[in-house]
């Protein structure tokens, strides 16, 4: 009975602390300062909509984030609007996806490969970024988790039709948040071919696979007659790939300290394809259609926590035969380090400087500096989301250039009316504040709408106030006398 006791606590501890571990970090300055940055914002004035009007969005822009905006929807109407309820979700996924990372890694390796690698999974840079997103991207990564230990249960013997069923739902509603995440299945594949599965299992594996990328077959159609959102990825170059072959490179580590054998299941058996696997179908797609970006393939970070952990279990097994008494210590002595050496990059991820500009920050300044009657102004009309997030800052002002608003559009910015019925509005109006980006991350302005914007209050008007916080940029103009 006291064996049985111990087992079993062994088996809760590996999954149960790495998941306490990655919440507690995704917990840690969740708010970051109150601070929302654009592409939060677009998850936050989305959710703010009926889902009626989500529908009709998403038939113009962002239908790769349906389901995502659809959940978040319901988490906003049942918890409120806030930057808790807006990240909490990727905290609770990605303490999921720590939790799913140990499980392997304890099924195939053993205890301490299992902990050290769901503790080095929260760790990861660019998890932390991402563990207090607002965006779909931790959820994608728990389904890739949880699909990943269906999949070794699957090859141990230990689930049947059901475990496919289940594998095969979890890859497709991954897919609906980002169908990109279909870059598990060449993953998984060559783990099969690498344990050199049964015929069972192949065809199971198969007929999964095939059910859940014809699912997802219509969005991805769908989605490609709205690839003009991605437009601004730069095409793919070498100097690119350097972030990857490190991360490769570390990961070939971890799979060469594992043994790998052909036709064993093993941490390297599946953590390496699934670490290499998404980074370099990525970056073949990229050759095609520049979509390379970090964020895609998130979920490939399990494979190199995973290898990590490989690489830790190794230094307790040497640890135990030359020092037994040190060995306990030597995955917690190593996350210690780790977490000292990480702390300035911890606490620069939990700051608003860490994204490219603050939306809330702005709008306060909106709030501040406006007064009833007065017009506003957006350049580009994409910083719209300003009033779009909190609405409250902008209670009173007239927003002078738009003609129909991102609702009823069906839009993420709205419909803007012309440059001469824009200069016309604008003229009729003695104080004009305008929201902008700050001169570091501003883009050269192209929209002939905000070229005409532009001439008039350099024409017409004159600055009385000028703000710039954390990426954006508030400018007040009065009217010449």
């Amino acid at each position: 009975m006291t064996c049985h006791g111990t087992a079993l606590s062994y088996r809760l501890s590996v999954w149960l602390i790495p998941m306490a571990w990655t919440l507690s970090l995704g917990l840690w300055g969740l708010s970051r300062q109150q601070s929302v940055w654009r592409d939060e914002a677009a998850t936050w004035q989305v959710a703010l909509r009926s889902v009626g009007d989500i529908w009709h969005m998403l038939g113009q822009v962002d239908a790769v984030h349906g389901l995502y905006y659809l959940l978040m929807h319901e988490v906003f109407a049942f918890f409120g609007p806030s930057t808790t309820a807006l990240r909490l979700p990727s905290v609770l996924a990605m303490a999921v996806a720590a939790a799913c990372v140990a499980r392997i890694g304890h099924r195939l390796a053993g205890f301490w490969t299992g902990l050290g690698g769901g503790l080095a999974f929260g760790l990861l840079p660019t998890v932390q970024f991402y563990l207090q997103e607002g965006r779909p991207y931790a959820l994608i990564a728990a389904g890739a988790g949880i699909s990943t230990l269906l999949l070794v249960n699957a090859l141990e013997g230990r689930s049947r039709a059901r475990g496919w069923a289940a594998y095969g739902a979890t890859v497709l509603v991954c897919a609906l948040l980002n169908w990109l995440s279909l870059l598990i299945l060449p993953a998984h594949l060559v783990t099969l071919v690498w344990t050199r599965a049964e015929l069972r299992h192949w065809r199971s594996w198969m007929a999964a696979a095939t059910l859940a990328v014809a699912a997802t077959l219509p969005l991805i159609l769908f989605s490609r007659s709205q690839s003009s959102q991605v437009s601004w990825i730069p095409s793919l170059t070498w100097h690119m790939m350097i972030g990857p072959a490190v991360l490769l490179a570390i990961g070939g580590l971890g799979a060469y300290l594992d043994r790998p054998r052909a036709g064993r299941l093993s941490v390297a058996a599946v953590g390496l394809p699934l670490l290499a696997a998404p980074q370099t179908g990525l970056a073949a797609i990229s050759l095609v259609q520049p979509l390379f970006l970090d964020r895609y393939v998130l979920f490939s970070m399990l494979g190199l926590a995973l290898l990590i952990g490989t690489t830790l279990g190794a230094a307790v097994r040497f640890a135990e035969r030359r020092m037994p008494r040190a060995s306990p210590w030597v995955v917690p002595v190593v996350c210690v380090v780790a977490v000292v050496a990480l702390l300035p990059q911890s606490l620069t991820k939990r700051s608003p400087s860490s994204r490219v500009d603050d939306v809330l920050s702005v709008a306060a300044n909106v709030r501040k500096h406006g007064q009833p009657g007065d017009a506003v102004l957006f350049i580009p009309a994409a910083r719209r989301d300003t009033a779009l997030v909190s609405p409250q800052d902008a209670a009173g002002l007239r927003d002078v250039a738009l003609a129909e608003s991102p609702a009823t559009s069906g839009t993420l910015k709205g419909e803007e009316f012309g440059p001469d019925r824009i200069r016309a509005a604008m003229l009729a109006h003695q104080r004009i504040l305008l929201v902008s980006d700050a001169p570091e991350v501003a883009r050269p302005v192209s929209a002939k709408r905000d070229k005409e914007k532009l001439a008039v209050l350099k024409e017409h008007y004159t600055v009385v106030a000028d703000e710039q916080t954390r990426g954006r940029r508030l400018t007040v103009y009065e009217r010449r006398r």
